[in-house]
């Protein structure tokens, strides 16, 4: 079915906190449900999935809808890649356990009125399911899903060497708010200003994302990103504690004056190739002005049923700044 090359068999490793330990390859590693302000983010890397048997693999858990989508795809590359996304988010899912019961095939999905895609638990037989939030983004080059507890999330990620047809700044007015444009228009240098213009992008997206709405719902012009000096404990990465960045906040362009506070972002460059963004919804006691509780979170990279790596605090994963 997929022209890929074939390995003997695989063993499950999982490394983190430099423990190993060894499964079957049809065993899936639970793991526990993110607190309020914590977000899982776990992403593969599509070249490093090589197995015609792990792909049929992947290809059996997912539902006759989705294996007809992924087969029209033409061409191999892109077959791949749809057959990736759909089982990195089934997996994923499928790691927080609710009494041992939840399989990736098991699991039903359903849309919001613009699209995007959440859990259907209504006829799942666990008749009190977690109130899991995910999002799902992918280049050529990597895939990711965001996973967050009782709180909408939205991320994206894109290749750090992508290009626009267009000039930056011709493209810029298009999309991006006056500040933004402006912003971008005093970096004289090309290659920087095409870097930033990508972190904005990246977040633009996941905001729009993490709103639910898309794009049409929420044109980019609509609101602003800025960066400001990172205020104490706004986000923590897991496994390193002197992890620092700019804070990142969205501003509606109908009121400038007033910031939109019930939205946290990070910012990541993943593997030195990727920027990768998160947006979600704070916790109601944060935006109440009750205290400021950090986004705490936690970074996986996997190859479903072979091998899953905590990457967090690692050379593989850096948190940035922008304009």
């Amino acid at each position: 079915m997929f022209s890929f090359l074939h390995m003997a068999s695989f063993t499950m490793k999982i490394h983190c906190f430099q423990r190993n330990f060894s499964f079957s390859s049809s065993a899936l590693v639970p793991v526990q449900l993110p607190s309020r302000m914590e977000t899982h983010f776990w992403y593969i890397l599509p070249d490093e999935v090589k197995s015609a048997t792990l792909l049929n693999q992947y290809l059996d858990i997912l539902s006759p809808c989705e294996k007809e989508n992924v087969l029209r795809m033409h061409g191999d590359n892109l077959k791949k890649s749809a057959l990736l996304a759909r089982a990195l988010v089934r997996t994923t899912i499928a790691r927080y356990q609710i009494n041992s019961q939840v399989s990736p095939t098991s699991l039903k999905f359903r849309k919001n009125i613009y699209g995007k895609p959440e859990v259907d638990w209504q006829n799942h037989y666990d008749r009190n399911p977690p109130p899991l939030h995910f999002n799902i983004s992918h280049t050529s080059s990597l895939i990711a899903c965001g996973v967050t507890l009782d709180s909408p999330i939205g991320i994206d990620v894109e290749e750090k060497q992508r290009t626009t047809k267009n000039n930056i700044l011709s493209f810029a007015r298009r999309y991006f708010s006056p500040h933004e444009v402006e912003s971008l228009s005093i970096i004289s240098d090309p290659e920087i200003q095409r870097l930033e213009f990508l972190k904005l992008w990246t977040l633009k997206e996941a905001y729009v994302k993490a709103l639910g709405r898309g794009f049409s719902a929420a044109p980019f012009k609509n609101f602003t990103i800025r960066f400001r000096a990172a205020t104490k404990g706004h986000l923590h990465l897991s496994g390193n504690s002197n992890s620092k960045a700019s804070e990142i906040i969205v501003e509606s362009s109908d009121d400038p004056k007033t910031l939109t506070s019930n939205w946290q972002f990070a910012l990541l460059e993943l593997t030195g190739s990727h920027y990768a963004a998160i947006c979600k919804e704070k916790d109601d006691d944060t935006v109440e002005g009750k205290g400021s509780v950090p986004m705490k979170l936690t970074v996986r990279k996997t190859i479903p049923f072979v091998e899953d790596q905590c990457i967090s605090g690692k050379d593989a994963l850096v948190l940035v700044g922008g304009l």
